[in-house]
């Protein structure tokens, strides 16, 4: 829907990087809809995992809040 509609813009997403690495609690803040949140989502569900927070030695869960930018390329340059 984004492509055939021309939207662009950023999806805000927040998530919680696990003592694992793994993410968990992907929430899309704030994005221009059209496809594009659910995107986010799922290519934030297939990331390989991430290094966990690190306090006084401990592993330790950490929220992030990230822009994702999408951006329609025009396929006809």
């Amino acid at each position: 829907m984004a492509v055939d509609g021309r939207v662009q813009g950023k999806v805000w997403v927040s998530f919680i990087v696990e003592k694992d690495g793994h993410l968990s609690n992907i929430v899309v803040e704030h994005g221009p809809g059209f496809g594009t949140n659910e995107e986010a989502i799922r290519v934030l569900k297939m990331a390989p995992a991430w290094k966990p927070g690190i306090q006084n030695g401990q592993p330790v869960r950490v929220r992030y809040t990230l822009p994702i930018n999408f951006q329609i390329n025009d396929d006809n340059n």
